[in-house]
């Protein structure tokens, strides 16, 4: 069978949930391997996802590691039977990076996401507009045909909140920085209003004023598995996406969203203060 040279983050999350349960049975890839009768390099292109295995040398594998969470390999299964070539980001391989086809392909899977933003609307919250002014602000700057395809890039990723459930926490900070004049922020907040009477979305606010969350300079976006075990965070840095599916760094994540949800305004008092803060926007270039 031919190596893949670009796994999928599905066919990766599969081997590293592979070398995982390995690793928490006290088992080296060569005992591994010799209980299977393959060899040990077959083992290294299992759990680095450049090669399929089938749903039954999953199983045997969980029963050699002793692994009993059922639900687990249940969904390591599906993922395993998933035949499925790629969503709609496949598309655009070779002509945004890998990076972009990442963060698509996450959101695709998601059974529901929550996010924190500290000086930006979340991409699955922005206009054509405003997604345009902060492409253009790249460094260096981009020519325009990249920034259109970024941008309707970016708009193609917002299908999947039409249905999976989206709670976003979006910092004061990130409702009064404007990226292309009072204009577009004004029209970018108004969506974010009509966004928040969807019944799969809550938007609320962090308050400048409140000096209890942590790392407030981190936006991230905690997408649900199928079970708590297959969650992923994604993360934004200054040289790319940092992607986190190790189970003390997701539950890391959950506690961060805890402290942010128990300091944050309510979805009604958030709906006031973007409502406020769009106003004054407004008279601006009234």
């Amino acid at each position: 069978m031919a190596l893949r040279s670009n796994p999928t983050l599905r066919q990766l999350r599969l081997g590293a949930e592979l070398r995982r349960m390995r690793e928490q049975a006290g088992l080296g890839g060569s005992q591994l391997a010799r209980a299977l009768g393959i060899n040990p390099a077959h083992v290294t292109q299992m759990e680095s996802g450049k090669t399929g295995i089938s749903v039954e040398r999953l199983r045997t594998i969980a029963a050699l590691c002793m692994c009993v969470n059922e639900p687990l390999i249940d969904a390591l299964a599906d993922i395993v039977t998933d035949r499925d070539k790629g969503g709609w980001w496949e598309e655009y391989r070779g002509r945004l990076s890998q990076d972009f086809l990442e963060v698509a392909e996450i959101e695709g899977h998601a059974r529901g996401l929550s996010a924190y933003t500290m000086a930006f609307i979340h991409g699955l919250l922005q206009t054509n507009a405003y997604a345009s002014a902060i492409f253009a602000r790249s460094c260096p700057p981009l020519p325009a045909h990249e920034v259109d395809q970024r941008v309707a890039f970016r708009l193609g990723r917002q299908h999947i909140i039409r249905s999976a459930p989206f709670a976003v926490f979006i910092h004061e900070a990130a409702l009064r920085m404007q990226f292309s004049g009072a204009k577009v922020q004004a029209e970018q907040l108004g969506a974010l209003l009509d966004a928040s009477e969807q019944p799969n979305i809550s938007i609320r606010v962090v308050l400048f004023d409140v000096d209890t969350i942590p790392l407030a300079n981190e936006n991230f976006t905690y997408v649900e598995g199928p079970i708590q075990e297959l969650d992923t965070v994604q993360a934004d840095s200054g040289v790319g996406n940092l992607i986190f599916d190790a189970p003390a760094h997701t539950a890391r994540f959950r506690s961060l969203l805890a402290q942010i949800g128990s300091a944050a305004l309510s979805e009604g008092e958030s709906r006031e203060f973007i409502r406020s803060i769009k106003k004054d926007m407004e008279s601006k270039y009234a």
